[in-house]
């Protein structure tokens, strides 16, 4: 890929997000973005960039925020919030439509189990869908969380998970 195709991906996929941000949850506008299919191909691929760059986006603050903290759930929970706050849209359509296309459920379950390993919860060495089932639970709770949508059932299960969160 030369640096003229990386510029006109990532130039598409901030157009596609902008046109998104009018309703994250909606369809995804593809045909609107001017070479969107010309670039990507089809809405599927799109959409494994705009993970990819999600994935990209969590992954750094998941290193940003491990360093500092031995609490490693509670670091991950920082991480993850930060990076939903700080890129809602994205969020948002990866989020909405993430069980619409197969390639990306391999994507999602492979965040999943990043985020289990990350926070302590399961070790790389365990059985893949062990680690995939932890991390799912875990993104649930993440995504009742504070600073995403308030729930006060939130920090009892918290506990429950981590005693010291």
């Amino acid at each position: 890929m030369s640096w003229n195709d990386f510029y006109r991906r990532r130039d598409i996929l901030d157009a596609v997000l902008t046109a998104a941000a009018r309703d994250p949850r909606g369809p995804l506008p593809f045909d609107e973005i001017p070479g969107a299919a010309e670039t990507f191909g089809s809405r599927e691929n799109l959409m494994l960039a705009l993970h990819h760059k999600w994935t990209q986006l969590l992954s750094g603050h998941l290193r940003a925020e491990e360093a500092e903290d031995d609490d490693h759930v509670a670091a991950v929970r920082r991480a993850w919030t930060a990076t939903v706050r700080r890129n809602h849209t994205l969020h948002q359509v990866v989020a909405a439509h993430r069980d619409d296309y197969p390639a990306l459920e391999s994507a999602h379950r492979a965040e999943q189990a990043m985020l289990a390993v990350a926070a302590g919860l399961a070790e790389p060495d365990e059985p893949v869908a062990d680690i995939v089932k932890v991390g799912a639970a875990f993104e649930a709770l993440l995504t009742e969380g504070p600073g995403v949508r308030p729930a006060r059932p939130f920090d009892r299960l918290w506990r429950m998970l981590a005693p010291s969160a």
